[in-house]
């Protein structure tokens, strides 16, 4: 176990609320699919245990890989991922998995394991944006050269997702608009991306497959007499809490919550651990936002602040959009809580944007040790000078 924290570079913080959310997400996950286990695993609790916390180590495991790998290695790898993402979006829009009335996932024949290529899309176009807005922070104001390719990146990955996953394109949307501010871009072509999601948006009510559901979820959100099922018995969950909550594994709303595991998953949490541990929940989200932004402002190279930027927005922002929605604040969407809901690719892909996140932040912390040593040396040299010269004129006096 030494040797193994030994080697966790990095900022130690985000590597602490990392495995303090995973390991509170096999307690929440476990009561949480005690229905689910019932009637799809004839009752057998531990098969959803087991799936969960390998899921959970094998997202680990992404982190720690990625935070090995230098973060500008990143830089190449997002293009190549970005240019293989907009087939694999296609394809599932058309051929994939359909659950929900939205093709959003592909089965992967002989291991029987599906893929979410949103998740895939949605790292790549923030890794590749920073990147983009790195190389060309010199013409930042020339339309042509340095703007249109974000906004064509933008559109149409943004536009694919959206076809089957309104809530998710809209959050990398969101996350790219912040990103672009960071990176300097003129606000009237942060007004011409606005008319450019507007335009997305239009073509995803037309041609997609949630268009409606949307529509519908924003009117009963908007609504005072018609509540959702869902909303309904997560406000009852919420509401029967308490400060200290019903206690470990006591929850009674798992039984009538839908996806109570993952989409309502907080629900659970203050229902089980009350007030108090919502509060501890939020706290670590905003610790891991609060790092995540010290990591951009010691990065010494803007393709790491602006890539660190990103990545904890995107957290950061799923995570709060999960909880409003819980809460009454927005409407209904289909977001897991990041690092705690069940899910499959998701926390793959969550533990590898950690991991980069991780990977600036050991890169940051290098540069400034270096920077720190060279600062030394130059003060030992000008120390060492000033003792070798010795005063001229010098009378010695018996």
């Amino acid at each position: 176990m030494e040797k193994i924290l030994k080697k966790l570079e990095g900022d130690s913080i985000i590597w602490a609320v990392m495995i303090t959310l995973s390991m509170f997400s096999v307690l929440v996950v476990y009561s949480a699919t005690g229905s689910l286990a019932y009637m799809q695993a004839g009752g057998d609790n531990e098969h959803y245990l087991l799936r969960h916390s390998t899921l959970v180590f094998i997202g680990l495991i992404g982190a720690f890989i990625c935070h090995r790998i230098d973060y500008v290695y990143y830089s190449r790898l997002s293009r190549y991922a970005l240019l293989l993402s907009i087939p694999l979006l296609i394809f599932t829009w058309l051929f994939g998995s359909e659950i929900n009335s939205a093709s959003r996932w592909i089965n992967i024949p002989l291991i029987n394991f599906t893929f979410q290529p949103s998740d895939l899309a949605r790292l790549a176009l923030i890794t590749n944006m920073a990147a983009m807005l790195w190389k060309r922070q010199r013409d930042i104001g020339e339309f042509n050269k340095a703007i249109v390719p974000l906004l064509i990146w933008t559109g149409i990955i943004c536009g694919l997702i959206g076809v089957s996953d309104i809530s998710t394109a809209s959050l990398l949307f969101l996350t790219i608009m912040l990103q672009l501010f960071i990176g300097r871009v003129p606000i009237k072509y942060l007004l011409m991306l606005l008319v450019i999601g507007a335009m997305a948006g239009l073509f995803v009510y037309q041609f997609g497959q949630r268009g409606g559901t949307a529509v519908s979820r924003l009117s009963s959100f908007m609504s005072e007499s018609e509540l959702p099922y869902q909303a309904e018995q997560s406000y009852i969950a919420i509401s029967t809490g308490g400060f200290l909550g019903k206690g470990i594994g006591d929850s009674t709303q798992r039984n009538f919550l839908p996806h109570s595991y993952s989409d309502f998953v907080f629900a659970i949490i203050v229902e089980e651990y009350g007030m108090f541990g919502a509060i501890i929940i939020i706290g670590l989200y905003l610790t891991l936002l609060y790092r995540g932004i010290t990591i951009v402002a010691n990065s010494q190279k803007a393709f790491g602040g602006l890539l660190a930027a990103g990545l904890t927005f995107s957290l950061i922002l799923q995570a709060f959009v999960h909880m409003g929605v819980v809460v009454g604040l927005l409407p209904l969407t289909g977001l897991p809580l990041p690092l705690i809901s069940m899910g499959g690719t998701s926390l793959l892909f969550t533990g590898m944007t950690v991991g980069i996140i991780l990977s600036v932040s050991k890169s940051a912390q290098e540069d400034s040790e270096e920077v720190r040593f060279k600062r030394a040396e130059r003060a030992s040299e000008r120390q060492g000078q000033k003792g070798t010269n010795r005063p001229r004129n010098v009378r010695i006096r018996n």
